[in-house]
C-alpha cells in the first residue's frame, strides 16, 4: 500500500494543473478542488480500495471528472479514468422511476394505478395488499416487506424477472402495508415488468432508447454481457482474511430495473445534468418538471436515529421519493441514492437548490463513498472542515473488532466432541422451498455438499460443527462469510427440515424454508 500511496501523491502536481484550469472556467474556487482531489487520493489508500472515479457537476459545468487507482488490483498498469465502466447497481432505480415518469407524462399510466391493472398475475402474501398495491408503492419501498426480503430469489439464479416477481407471493411481510420503509428490489423489478407491458419494449431497450442513447451515454449499458463494448472496466473486489482480492462479475440481468445499469462518471454526469434540469436537457424534454418534483417528493418517511442526529446535527428528516432517497443537510435538500453490486459500491447525489451534483464509483465492498459524500457537500455548501474519512474508518474498524468477537463467541459456544444424529447419507436428498425452489444435499467424495439448484454458483461443502449443525462456505462468493446449516430431525429419526443461516447485511438465508422431499 505504501507504493500505491507514493503513486497517488506523485500525481498531485498534474492534478493541480487540471483543477486550476477547470476552476477558472467554472468559477469554482480552485483551492476547493485541489483539496478534494488530494483527499480522494489519500482516502483511497486509507480504505484499501483499489480504484474509484468521481465526477462533480456545478452550475452546469463538469468541474471534476477523474479516476483514481487501478481497475484491478492484480493489474497495476490499468488505471481508472473517467471513462471506466462500473456497475451502478441501485442507482438504476432512478432510471426506472424516470422511465415510468415518461409513461405518466404520455398518459399511458398513472402513479396511483393498481399494479394488477397491468400485471394481472401479480400476487403478494396478503390479498388486500395484492389488490391495493400501486405503481407509486412499487417505487417507494412501502410494501410491508423487510429490507432486501427475497433478494436471494434473483441473486445468482436463472429465474427470469417475471418469475422472481411471481415468487414474491411467498414472502411474508414484516410490517403493515404502507406503514414502514422496507427496501425492496423485487418491487422495482415489478415496475420494470409494467414498463414492458405498457411500452411494448423490454426495460433494457426502453432505458437505452429513452435515456442512454439520447444523452450520449455511449458505453453505458444494462447488462454485464454488454460490458465487452470496452476493455476499460473496473473489476469488483472484496476483502477476505485481511486481503483485498478481485472477484468475478455476477450476472444481474434478471434484476435489471432494480440494479442492472453499468456506466462511467463522465456519462453519469449527463444523467445528473438532466436531473438537475428537471427532465429537460439541451432543448430535449425527457420527462416533465411535474414528474421530476413527484420523484423528489417524500413518499415514505424514514427515521433519523438519535445516533445519526448527533453525527449529522443539520439533518432533520429522511425519506424516500420515487427511485431517490431524500434528506436535508446544512439547510439544503439532498436527493441521492447508493448502489451496492457485489464488489462495486456507488453513490449519486443532487443538491437542486445549488445546481450541484456528483457521482462516486468505487470498485470494492467498502463504505468509502460515504465520507466522500459529506466531504464534497461540506466543500460546496460551506460546511465545517471535518475529516469524515477518519470518523467512518474508525467505525469500520470497531465493527470488524465486534465481528471478530462474535466469531470467537460462536466458537466458545460450540459443543465439541459431538457427532451427527444420523449417518451422513440420511441428510442427503432434495429439499424444497416454495419461495426459492429446490436445494440438493449430496455426498461427493465422502463430503456432504449443499447445492442451491436455482443458483448454479451456490455450491458449498458442509463441515460438521456440532450435533446436527454444519458449517457452510460458498467459496464462489468470497464476500459472504461462513455460515451454518442446521438439520431438524423428527420423531421418526429422519431429517425433516434444513435451515441456512449466514450473517450478512444483504441476504436473509433464514427466509428459505427448506423441507426434505426425498433421499438421493
Amino acid at each position: 500500500m505504501k507504493l500505491k500511496s507514493l503513486f497517488y501523491f506523485s500525481l498531485i502536481a498534474f492534478l493541480f494543473t487540471f483543477c486550476f484550469s477547470t476552476a477558472q472556467n467554472t468559477g469554482v474556487e480552485k483551492e476547493k478542488l485541489v483539496k478534494l482531489d488530494s483527499y480522494f487520493a489519500k482516502t483511497l489508500v486509507d480504505w484499501k480500495v483499489p480504484g474509484m472515479a468521481v465526477a462533480i457537476i456545478n452550475n452546469d459545468s463538469i468541474v471534476l471528472a477523474r479516476g483514481y487507482g487501478v481497475r484491478n488490483i492484480d493489474k497495476p498498469n490499468e488505471k481508472v479514468d473517467e471513462y471506466t465502466l462500473f456497475p451502478i447497481a441501485s442507482n438504476s432505480k432512478a432510471f426506472t422511476a424516470a422511465a415510468m415518469a415518461i409513461l405518466v407524462d404520455e398518459g399511458k399510466v398513472k402513479w396511483d394505478d393498481k399494479v394488477i391493472k397491468y400485471l394481472p398475475w401479480f400476487q403478494l402474501y396478503d390479498s388486500y395488499v395484492t389488490n391495493a398495491m400501486t405503481i407509486r408503492d412499487l417505487l417507494c419501498h412501502r410494501s410491508g416487506l423487510e429490507t432486501f426480503s427475497g433478494d436471494l430469489v434473483w441473486y445468482g439464479t436463472t429465474y427470469t424477472t417475471e418469475e422472481v416477481v411471481r415468487r414474491a407471493r411467498f414472502l411474508k411481510p414484516k410490517y403493515g402495508f404502507r406503514e414502514h420503509f422496507g427496501y425492496s428490489n423485487i418491487m422495482f423489478m415489478a415496475a420494470g415488468e409494467i414498463i414492458k407491458v405498457v411500452s411494448g419494449k423490454s426495460w433494457d431497450n426502453f432505458i437505452k432508447e429513452k435515456f442512454l442513447l439520447p444523452l450520449g451515454m455511449k458505453t453505458s449499458n444494462t447488462s454485464i454481457k454488454d460490458m465487452n463494448i470496452t476493455k476499460n472496466i473496473a473489476s469488483p473486489h472484496t476483502e477476505k482474511d485481511g486481503k483485498v482480492m478481485a472477484i468475478p462479475f455476477l450476472n444481474w440481468d434478471n434484476a435489471g430495473p432494480a440494479g442492472g445499469i453499468n456506466s462511467c462518471v463522465i456519462e453519469m454526469a449527463q444523467w445528473i445534468k438532466l436531473q438537475l434540469h428537471n427532465g429537460t436537457l439541451n432543448g430535449k424534454k425527457y420527462f416533465s418538471t411535474k414528474a421530476s418534483y413527484e420523484m423528489w417528493s417524500s413518499q415514505t418517511i424514514q427515521n433519523v436515529s438519535e445516533r445519526s442526529g448527533k453525527l449529522f446535527p443539520t439533518t432533520h428528516f429522511k425519506s424516500y421519493g420515487l427511485g431517490w432517497g431524500l434528506n436535508d443537510y446544512l439547510g439544503y435538500k439532498i436527493v441521492g441514492h447508493s448502489g451496492g453490486y457485489d464488489g462495486i459500491i456507488s453513490y449519486t447525489c443532487l443538491v437542486p437548490e445549488k445546481n450541484l451534483g456528483f457521482v462516486i464509483l468505487t470498485n470494492c465492498n467498502s463504505s468509502l463513498y460515504y465520507p466522500l459524500v459529506f466531504k464534497i457537500l461540506d466543500t460546496f455548501l460551506n460546511g465545517v472542515e471535518k475529516d469524515w474519512s477518519a470518523t467512518f474508518l474508525a467505525n469500520v474498524e470497531a465493527n470488524k473488532k465486534a465481528d471478530a468477537e462474535d466469531a470467537l463467541k460462536k466458537e466458545t459456544e460450540r459443543v465439541k466432541n459431538t457427532k451427527p444424529s444420523l449417518d451422513l447419507n440420511k441428510y442427503a436428498g432434495t429439499y424444497s422451498c416454495d419461495l426459492y425452489g429446490n436445494a440438493k444435499v449430496e455426498i461427493i467424495n465422502k463430503v456432504l455438499t449443499l447445492d442451491l439448484v436455482p443458483a448454479p454458483l451456490f455450491v458449498g461443502t458442509l463441515t460438521h460443527w456440532h450435533y446436527d449443525t454444519f458449517q457452510i462456505e460458498f467459496k464462489n462468493f468470497p464476500s459472504l462469510p461462513k455460515g451454518f446449516v442446521n438439520f431438524t430431525i423428527n420423531q421418526n429419526a429422519a431429517v425433516e427440515k434444513m435451515r441456512i443461516d449466514i450473517e450478512n447485511p444483504d441476504f436473509d438465508f433464514t427466509e428459505l424454508d427448506f423441507v426434505k422431499q426425498s433421499n438421493e
